[in-house]
């Protein structure tokens, strides 16, 4: 029960983001936007970068009502395409003077097999191909800003997860499952040598777990999976209840010398072994560069 407890476990900062500005990717449903409404309450300034402008527009709306803050925008993103990443960060970098806190949280689950424009299978390349490049193209601005925070929403699945470097785009073999467990440590390792790099700069980087959340994502699971899911609905967390490690990640002042550390239920977690292998971190990160066409030393 003790893991029950924890689970729902409240953690709460009167911490003020006045002055601040957040981008939070996938903001307009789920976790995302619960989590533009908690820092829009904060008195930041909310950049929603949503691929459904649609979508977005209503979320928008209700996020601005909900925190009473209207200095929140939308702007498109569509993350399984290398276009519009790079049109977004431009449009950034030209009208933004400050990116404070960069929150990495839009994904795709066990969704069938796909591919981005850019000839990525899709969970790995919205998951963390695109999230690495978005990254990169903001880190000046983001390195201008500091003290700077920077999250990437993973999940308890990269336990299960292995990176094929030599098919990581699963085209040899596509388990749905194995392909999102891939990118999710994809997303943990990235934040370690994240961190590595960023040292002594004034930014910082964390990867979370937001507990198994009631979302949108469960929408690719087949009738068997939906059946187990509403099953453990009393254990699963609603999107508020998610979204509190990531608002913890972006606001608590004593995670402000901590980095490349992995956290669920607002407190430090354990990740698997292989979300801890520095030389495969490296790997991933040099095979990251290549597909993306970019130096990042």
């Amino acid at each position: 029960m003790d893991a029950v407890r924890n689970m729902f476990r409240s953690w709460s900062s009167d911490a003020r983001l006045d002055g601040k500005t957040v981008i939070i990717t996938g903001a307009n449903t789920g976790i995302g936007k619960e989590t533009a409404i908690d820092l829009a309450k904060r008195g930041a300034r909310i950049i929603m970068a949503c691929r459904d402008m649609e979508k977005a527009d209503s979320a928008l709306k209700e996020v601005r009502d909900a925190s009473g803050n209207q200095d929140v925008v939308i702007s498109r993103l569509d993350l399984a395409d290398s276009t519009s990443i790079r049109e977004f960060a431009e449009n950034i970098n030209k009208e933004e003077k400050q990116v404070n806190i960069l929150i990495n949280n839009a994904g795709v689950m066990v969704c069938p097999y796909g591919k981005t424009a850019d000839g990525f299978e899709m969970q790995i390349g919205v998951n963390h191909m695109g999230h690495f490049l978005l990254t990169y193209l903001l880190l000046d601005l983001i390195k201008r800003s500091t003290p700077a925070r920077i999250i990437n929403v993973s999940s308890m699945a990269h336990k299960w997860g292995t990176i094929n470097l030599e098919d990581i785009n699963s085209e040899k073999n596509y388990d749905k499952q194995k392909a999102y467990s891939q990118s999710k440590l994809a997303n943990v390792l990235f934040t370690r040598s994240l961190a590595k790099r960023l040292e002594d700069t004034g930014v910082t980087a964390y990867a979370l777990h937001p507990g198994v959340v009631q979302t949108e994502l469960w929408r690719h699971l087949n009738k068997a999976q939906q059946a187990v899911m509403w099953m453990a609905k009393p254990f699963t967390k609603t999107s508020v209840q998610g979204a509190r490690t990531t608002i913890y990640c972006a606001v608590a002042p004593e995670l402000e010398k901590e980095s490349g550390k992995y956290y669920s239920d607002c407190a430090p977690a354990k990740c698997s072994q292989a979300a801890m292998d520095d030389e495969m971190a490296q790997r991933l990160w040099e095979l990251s560069c290549k597909m993306l066409s970019i130096t990042w030393e």
